[in-house]
């Protein structure tokens, strides 16, 4: 019989607050009217979103009217990407080896389409991308730069507002995906000085299905669908309205408890972290020690094959990962870890913890004890082989 169930694995998603459901429940009874309607019904349900829209807004620093409502991270990303390469066609655009699969397949295909060309610059390896290394890939035609806030497996942050500024003396764009950082790490769009932003409601305890892109006022985009009006015509359809309102909800309660969860999440993952590099040799953690967001632990650990790890806590009601959820499945060694120079071989031999709203410290009791049983079973099993 499980004992307990842990969850650590809210850098795929997170679970869906009270707080949350609740503010969305009425949405999906009563206020079920279409916002843009002139009727009550219609009426009510736009003042629920635009309140939501001023709390994403609040979250990130940035002023209601320039914030969009989308499917979710990567639908914000590719609006992102493809709506600048559309309205300049051959445009030049730099990325990172290191960003989610959204923003650097979704670069790869524009190339393959010949509407871009595309550079992708690597990363040290501590994970973080030099200032200097993007600006050298800069060239006369290069008008978008995308380079993410926080990494999804290693949660090492990257120096986005020293590129920011680099583009902006240039008059290049610049876009930074914040999914992993929104309510783990501080986000204010004046101060990052970006001109796009994508962020998503389920990583922060919101409803999966919705995210939002930050635009900068005056900044033009080519949509990715057509139809109504709906916001500003670059999301056309009826809005997903249960899903807005849940976000707001969550933003506004990751607002309101940013500095403090992310003090308390610190203090989980580095206690974990500390008790486990003492109690089992041959554990590397990946990335920057202190360059992080506060909950995020990637772990490559010798002679202990990644996905034989995840099963066995999974047995004892632990869930973490072994890389991106993106890429469950497959057989390919993460290209985050292999752009840091991990070999294959090490990358199969490392897992990510990533801690929550929901985890406390007798967590950290309960995953240690059975972390470094299972360890210790696997590497006997190994030995025997």
């Amino acid at each position: 019989m499980i004992e307990r169930q842990v969850y650590l694995d809210n850098n795929a998603t997170t679970p869906l607050l009270p707080e949350v459901l609740q503010a969305m429940m009425p949405l999906l009874t009563e206020h079920f009217g279409n916002p843009s309607s002139a009727h009550g019904w219609g009426r009510r349900v736009r003042v629920l979103v635009d309140e939501a829209r001023r709390n994403v807004a609040t979250l990130i620093g940035a002023r209601p009217s320039t914030v969009l409502f989308t499917s979710g991270g990567t639908e914000a990303d590719n609006l992102a990407l493809r709506g600048v390469a559309a309205l300049r066609p051959g445009t030049h655009i730099v990325t990172t080896a290191i960003e989610h699969h959204a923003v650097l397949e979704g670069a790869k295909a524009l190339e393959h389409e010949g509407l871009v060309r595309l550079s992708v610059v690597p990363v040290g390896a501590d994970g973080v991308v030099s200032a200097e290394a993007i600006v050298d890939a800069l060239e006369p035609d290069t008008g978008l730069v995308s380079v993410m806030l926080a990494n999804n497996e290693t949660g090492a942050l990257q120096p986005v507002a020293q590129i920011a500024a680099a583009c902006r003396r240039r008059q290049i764009l610049m876009h930074t995906d914040a999914v992993q950082a929104a309510g783990k790490h501080p986000i204010d769009v004046e101060q990052l000085g970006v001109d796009l932003l994508s962020i998503s409601a389920h990583k922060i305890g919101g409803p999966k299905g919705v995210g939002a892109l930050y635009l900068r006022p005056g900044l033009k985009l080519n949509p990715l669908h057509h139809g109504g009006n709906q916001e500003r015509g670059l999301r056309p359809g009826t809005e997903n309205t249960a899903g807005i309102v849940g976000f707001g909800a969550a933003a506004q309660l990751a607002k309101a408890n940013l500095d403090e969860e992310c003090l308390r999440l610190k203090s989980l993952r580095d206690g974990f972290e500390r008790e486990l590099l003492r109690r089992v040799d041959g554990v590397r953690v990946n990335g920057p020690q202190e360059g992080r967001v506060p909950n995020t632990s990637s772990l490559t650990i010798r002679d202990v094959e990644a996905e034989a790890l995840l099963l066995m806590l999974d047995m004892e009601g632990i869930a973490i990962s072994a890389g991106s959820a993106c890429t469950t499945g497959a057989m390919a060694p993460s290209h985050v870890l292999t752009a840091m120079g991990l070999s294959a071989d090490e990358a199969h031999h490392t897992v990510r913890l990533a801690w929550g709203r929901s985890n406390g410290e007798t967590d950290v009791d309960y995953v240690l004890d059975r972390m470094v049983s299972a360890i210790d079973d696997l590497r006997l099993l190994a030995a025997a082989r």
